[in-house]
């Protein structure tokens, strides 16, 4: 199965079971991790990283340690400098959660999926995947 369909089942598992909605008071994970991507902070937005995460930049996707995820990121950044990412769609449950964007960098627009998972008492980036819109 390809990963677009992978995620795709995920996403319609996730918006069949559960929505998220500012107004449920739960921690918003998406707040912090927006505002850096949206400024290109690569140091602060890989403080999310889980220790091995998945990226997929621009359908190149890698296993990568949290180390190497910072570095392909920040090669990214350095292409396509951020102007500003919006989130347009959240939805999980409390262990895990899902958000969509849109991130707007060096003249282009691209679709950011972000998949976090809830560790101990804090949330980790598993997934991070940024593709031309």
């Amino acid at each position: 199965m390809c990963r677009s369909a992978k995620i795709l089942i995920i996403f319609f598992l996730f918006l069949s079971c559960f929505r998220l909605s500012a107004q449920d008071g739960s921690y918003d994970v998406f707040v912090p991790i927006a505002k850096y991507m949206g400024k290109g902070d690569v140091d602060k937005l890989a403080a999310w990283f889980s220790d091995n995460l998945e990226i997929s930049i621009i359908s190149t996707s890698n296993d990568s340690s949290k180390n190497q995820a910072k570095q392909i990121l920040k090669s990214f950044f350095n292409s396509y400098t951020p102007r500003s990412f919006d989130i347009t769609h959240t939805a999980g449950r409390s262990n895990m959660k899902y958000a969509l964007g849109s991130l707007t960098a060096g003249g282009e627009v691209f679709i950011v999926t972000i998949f976090v998972t809830c560790k101990g008492d804090s949330f980790r980036i598993q997934q991070l995947e940024i593709d031309r819109q």
